[in-house]
């Protein structure tokens, strides 16, 4: 069973650009980079550098120090409810923890093809737009606007 606890990682360029992935269980639905925690006492910033590597291949061990920040944000939102049988049984909310992720300008991308089909580069405006969640369009837009 999943922990509603979970982490949104916004992936940049020093250009702007930011990294988003298309869902494979879900077609046009682009999203950043988000997983659960694997255990309760797991760090906030070892389960981004983990979603990360896991859904990007993006390995930020080969970063510069300090190139994940967390973003000192959270949300709470409603599970989707076809989502919800993965939680334990009357757990609707989920509290979600937002980081920022500076890689190369060269940065490749391997997506984990069971869980995403697809990945673009967009213009951070155009990016928190192209999000099916408000949520993670508002978190690009927040990583910008500081």
């Amino acid at each position: 069973m999943k922990i509603p606890i979970s982490v949104l990682v916004v992936i940049y360029k020093s250009t702007g650009d930011v990294l988003l992935i298309e869902r494979a269980d879900r077609s046009g639905f682009w999203q950043s980079v988000t997983g659960s925690l694997d255990a309760p006492d797991e760090d906030l910033a070892t389960a981004a550098a983990r979603e990360v590597l896991e859904e990007t291949g993006i390995d930020i061990t080969s970063l510069p120090e300090g190139a994940l920040q967390n973003m000192h944000h959270q949300i709470e939102y409603e599970i989707y409810p076809q989502w919800r049988y993965r939680y334990p049984p009357g757990i609707t909310q989920n509290t979600e923890h937002w980081f920022s992720l500076e890689v190369p300008d060269n940065t490749s991308v391997t997506l984990a093809p069971r869980e995403h089909v697809a990945y673009q580069w967009l213009p951070f405006e155009q990016a928190a737009k192209q999000c099916f969640s408000r949520s993670n369009g508002e978190a690009i837009l927040h990583l910008f606007s500081a």
